[in-house]
């Protein structure tokens, strides 16, 4: 082999030598940035380091403020407990003008007028000996439907309001009556008149309070004089509920 040829082969070599060196380093760029590409792509999509952290102490999970047993805030509870309290109180005030539209008002001692029955039947026997009664009609005076029930209270007052008697009640039940305009119903009250000269009552006026009302209707008594039991436990003069 000559000199040159020899020179030449030497030549080829060094240059596939140098060739190869470029190449590795070429790669090893390339596998340099693919390394740094993936250490990225770890992180979630709009996943701040900040949010990261949080993500790995536990803030934020499902035990937290959107878990099932997260607390209202305290504003939220009032408004709960206010709308809980005007369901039970049926507080709305179409509610309470429906009810009254259907009948559910209660008879009033204005819309109302009281009157001794004096029918053959409902006169009182004075010679019954304590076992006769008399009856009131209450008659709805007003032009709207209403209801009434039970006890009314009665108080007997003599000719000049000194003396009066609170008749006790019995023991009846009761339930509410609808009247509508012009209806009436009644309730009775149970007399122990006498004819003696001593021991008795005169009333001269019966004071009649609707249930539920404060202001009475003053009727006069038209009929005996009652044995004087106002003191007494169980007396045989008293009232019955309404209707």
């Amino acid at each position: 082999m000559s000199s040159s040829t020899t020179v030449s082969t030497a030549r080829r070599r060094r240059t596939l030598r140098m060739a190869a060196a470029a190449l590795t380093a070429a790669a090893g760029l390339t596998l340099t940035a693919c390394s740094g590409s993936d250490d990225a792509g770890t992180k979630p999509a709009g996943h701040t380091d900040t949010e990261a952290a949080a993500e790995s102490s536990g803030a934020g999970s499902s035990t937290g403020a959107q878990g099932s047993d997260a607390q209202a805030p305290p504003g939220a509870k009032a408004d709960t407990k206010a709308g809980a309290a005007a369901k039970q109180s049926g507080g709305a005030p179409a509610d309470n003008g429906a009810r009254a539209g259907s009948g559910g008002r209660r008879c009033h001692a204005s819309g109302l007028k009281a009157s001794f029955a004096t029918g053959d039947d409902a006169v009182p026997d004075p010679n019954a000996g304590g076992s006769t009664t008399t009856s009131i009609v209450l008659t709805n005076k007003g032009s709207r439907t209403c209801v009434i029930g039970g006890f009314p209270g009665v108080d007997l007052k003599s000719e000049n309001g000194g003396e009066r008697w609170s008749l006790a009640r019995s023991s009846k039940k009761f339930s509410s009556i609808t009247l509508k305009p012009g209806d009436s119903t009644d309730f009775t009250i149970n007399l122990a008149l006498t004819k003696e000269e001593e021991g008795f009552y005169q009333p001269a006026y019966a004071d009649i309070t609707p249930p539920n009302e404060t202001t009475a209707l003053t009727l006069k008594w038209p009929w005996g004089t009652l044995v004087d039991q106002r003191a007494a436990t169980h007396p045989a003069t008293f009232v019955n509920p309404i209707g």
